[in-house]
């Protein structure tokens, strides 16, 4: 019982410390200029219009910050948000308990929105159209369809793969921002700012290395800054120098480039198993026992970036980049 209880302590105190975090304010949130200018000029005209804001699709790799992105729409709106995602909305029903609990102007973030029913998606085509409803009551021959009107609101959706949305449903959104990877100026403010917040002294050069290694992402970027303050905590060190980042991460396994051990694995083995490639995505996901979503969603996008694989129709391949990174001679082939 007693260490329930400390686990459910650490666990709130962790959330507590996720939240204080993250921005509130566009003034707060580092980067993406392009999409936080645009939202501002949509937010502004909306509350001018005394209108709920257009429906908002934010799609990019996962870590860039969709959801405290949501929640800074609500805040500069004004309103509440309520949050779920794809593949909690199992049934019509269950999004219709939402939607009818929505308050006027309320933002329903709906995180990993391709992952939606097909069942649920035609159910919300309606609501994010003309803010209603229809809901079937009973079974069989006296079975009848009810139309239920909803106040305005404004769907924020969030996924990492555009590509999987249906046509009906990304035309529906009136907003679409395209969330891009981070340069290495932007993660250093972040993990400046966060090392602020938890109360650590950063040397300048140290937030740079930890930076350079947090491949473009800030929710990576703040999480080695976590585990680097646990290993200088740990030592006794009441500064993080570059010499202790350096060492830190390389105990954590991140090279000069944040690919990690994963990286190394998948790369390596293209490069040794299969001569450089072209090589299947299941093929890779056997070899090196990780799921193929996680392959391509959380490992290749970054890869693909910095240029160390290529996507091609017979498979994936290495580039003389990755040979180089590796010290290794690119095959004859």
């Amino acid at each position: 019982m007693e260490e329930r209880m400390v686990s459910a302590e650490a666990q709130t105190e962790e959330a507590a410390v996720e939240q204080g975090i993250r921005p509130h304010s566009f003034e707060q949130y580092i980067g993406q200029e392009k999409v936080k200018q645009n939202l501002k000029v949509f937010i502004e005209a909306a509350k001018m219009r005394e209108e709920a804001l257009d429906h908002v699709l934010l799609y990019g790799p996962p870590g860039l910050g969709k959801t405290t992105l949501s929640a800074i729409i609500a805040n500069e709106l004004g309103v509440q948000m309520r949050t779920t995602s794809g593949p909690a909305i199992e049934r019509p029903g269950d999004l219709a308990a939402i939607l009818t609990a929505l308050e006027p102007g309320d933002v329903l973030f709906i995180d990993e929105i391709h992952r939606l029913n097909r069942m649920v998606e035609e159910v919300l085509y309606p609501a994010m159209e003309d803010y209603c409803i229809d809901i079937v009551i009973g079974k069989g021959p006296t079975a009848r369809s009810v139309r239920l009107d909803l106040p305005p609101f404004t769907l924020v959706g969030a996924t990492t793969r555009a590509g999987m949305l249906s046509s009906p449903l990304r035309d529906r959104f009136g907003v679409m921002a395209r969330l891009e990877y981070y340069n290495v100026e932007e993660l250093k403010t972040i993990i400046e700012r966060t090392a602020t917040i938890f109360d650590t002294v950063l040397e300048r050069d140290a937030s740079i290395e930890i930076a350079r290694r947090s491949r473009g992402t800030p929710r990576i970027a703040n999480r080695l800054l976590r585990r680097v303050r646990d290993f200088a905590q740990v030592s006794g060190d009441m500064r993080i120098s570059l010499s202790r980042a350096i060492e830190s991460l390389e105990r954590l396994q991140v090279d000069r480039l944040g690919l990690d051990h994963i990286d190394h694995k998948l790369i390596k083995g293209i490069m040794t198993k299969f001569n450089g490639g072209p090589v299947g995505l299941e093929t890779i996901s056997a070899t090196i026992g990780e799921e193929t979503d996680t392959i391509e969603e959380v490992y290749e996008p970054y890869l693909l970036q910095i240029g160390f694989l290529q996507r091609t129709p017979r498979g994936r391949v290495v580039t003389p980049l990755a040979y180089e990174h590796f010290n290794m001679e690119v095959p004859n082939k």
